[in-house]
């Protein structure tokens, strides 16, 4: 009997609700290109397909069995929970086949606990459920996953993603999509790829390329017990799962780009770059998402392949969308710094966050923060209050340095940024216009500003946040001299919507 053979007798076996211990009402069959998943009670059992592509192989049982094992250890890294154990189904000698018995192993399964569908974070994007403080999370989780990965210096650098371009282009020239959008996006990956060539070797000698999840989109993600687990990581190629952190994470923020979700996606970037010091590798950035999309966009076409018109035609145009991010998220955008000044409460924070989605290059500014940076001088927490002496007259000088190097760093990767401080004297709002001149990015000074009740009582109101600013501190601030302010002046009294609604406004 030939092993696809016996795979169709593992997968009848495995549909029928009474080949399990636990007797389930019912037994639900899901199918990819590379596995079904049989949903039995409480327990999903992924049985590997008995296929061979070229970037793919699971043509032979003990091929099979390893990459079970595989999949079983990568996958414990980020959800523990979730993934359980390895089971074999055997072939007794009356012939009836069974989990784990004595006789000829004819498969494995992977042993998952079940979620619901619905807890996938593509279906809760669908449904408008994503919020802030959980994609915070979300972010976090993909820090700390990063931050414990195994380096692996064998794999990455330019090299490694010239065959990703490569492979891109072949494939493009096996799909009917528009052939001047493919010559334009292999032009446009092939001069980017020369500008950060050099870059992306150097990240690898660093240890920046590790094994990673390697298919980082929201679909591979889900809430499991109320919290952001990454799930179903690539355990059949080195070569596809050992990349650079950021490649990793740029499928992510690509999928959120793909849904029009530029303020989740710049969130999740800039809370990532606060914990990890990936600003050198955001020159890389535009290049790692690109190819994101390009791949989506060949593998989608290709899916379409077989299907009824209309279907294929849906499958076609939703290719084509992919194809035109790609080619778009290469385009050369001249960087803007815009720094927002103003007295604690004035709301510098929130307009901050509303405005960088909307700067530069997709998915926008990164976002540098006086508060952030002192704490981070002095080694604590961001929602830890900082004693009294990291506000002595000279730690301030030292801050707007910090800030001001971090933000030349960002222009000079070509990426916009915004920076929020109080900028309360003449000098520091010098400096900063001076950092964007240096490097030939555009700048626009922003104050806001509102009556002191209105300050105070935002203070007042404040929970869990980086700021140590007090009532206090406003009063002291509301006697400093300002000297010339030739920046734009925002009246900020109002709500967070209609300050940004004025910011937005005056930057045209």
């Amino acid at each position: 009997m030939t092993d696809s053979q016996d795979q169709d007798e593992v997968i009848a076996f495995l549909s029928m609700p009474a080949s399990y211990d636990f007797a389930p009402v019912e037994v639900e069959r899901l199918s990819t290109h590379a596995s079904h998943v049989f949903l039995a009670g409480g327990y999903a059992f992924k049985l590997k397909r008995a296929v061979h592509y070229s970037y793919l192989d699971y043509s032979t049982v003990e091929i099979r069995r390893e990459a079970c094992t595989k999949e079983l250890t990568l996958n414990r890294r980020t959800a523990p929970g979730l993934y359980l154990s390895i089971r074999a189904v055997t072939r007794e000698a009356d012939g009836r086949l069974a989990f784990d018995g004595s006789g000829e192993v004819l498969d494995h399964v992977v042993v998952m606990r079940r979620f619901e569908q619905d807890q996938l974070f593509d279906h809760l994007a669908e449904r408008s459920l994503l919020d802030e403080a959980l994609m915070r999370r979300l972010a976090d989780r993909i820090v700390a996953f990063h931050g414990e990965a195994q380096p692996e210096t064998g794999f990455g650098g330019c090299e490694a993603l010239l065959v990703v371009l490569e492979d891109n282009h072949a494939c493009f020239g096996e799909v009917p999509l528009d052939r001047a959008r493919i010559d334009a996006l292999h032009a446009r990956s092939a001069a980017a790829l020369g500008q950060v060539g050099g870059l992306l070797d150097r990240r690898r000698d660093k240890g920046k390329v590790r094994r990673c999840h390697g298919d980082l989109h929201l679909r591979n993600i889900c809430l499991f017990e109320g919290e952001p687990t990454l799930f179903d990581c690539i355990e059949f190629s080195d070569r596809l799962a050992c990349i650079d952190i950021l490649y990793d994470l740029a499928f992510l923020l690509m999928d959120l780009l793909k849904r029009g979700l530029d303020g989740f996606a710049n969130l999740v970037l800039n809370r990532y770059l606060d914990a990890l010091e990936e600003t050198d590798g955001l020159a890389c950035l535009p290049l790692f998402l690109s190819l994101r999309a390009a791949i989506r966009a060949h593998v989608g076409a290709f899916a379409a392949r077989g299907l009824p018109e209309a279907e294929a035609q849906t499958r076609l145009d939703e290719a084509g969308a992919y194809l035109d991010l790609a080619v778009d998220l290469l385009a050369e955008k001249r960087p803007i710094l815009v720094a927002i000044g103003g007295l604690s409460g004035s709301g510098k924070s929130t307009v901050a966050a509303g405005l960088a989605p909307l700067l530069g290059r997709r998915p926008g500014a990164r976002v540098l923060r006086s508060d952030f940076i002192r704490k981070r001088l002095f080694g604590v927490a961001p929602e830890q209050r900082l004693p009294p002496e990291a506000y002595a007259p000279e730690v301030s000088p030292q801050v707007y340095r910090e800030l001001g190097m971090r933000a030349a760093q960002v222009l000079g990767a070509g990426c916009s940024a915004v920076t929020d401080a109080v900028f309360a004297r003449e000098g520091e709002r010098a400096a900063i216009a001076e950092i964007a001149a240096a490097a030939g990015a555009r700048f626009q000074g922003i104050w806001l500003e509102a009556p002191a009740e209105t300050l105070e009582d935002r203070i007042r109101q404040r929970r869990h946040d980086i700021s140590d600013a007090t009532p206090e501190l406003v009063q002291k601030q509301l006697g400093y001299d300002l000297g010339r302010l030739d920046w734009i002046r925002i009246d900020a009294g109002g709500g967070p919507a209609e300050t940004l609604r004025r910011v937005r406004e005056a930057l045209g």
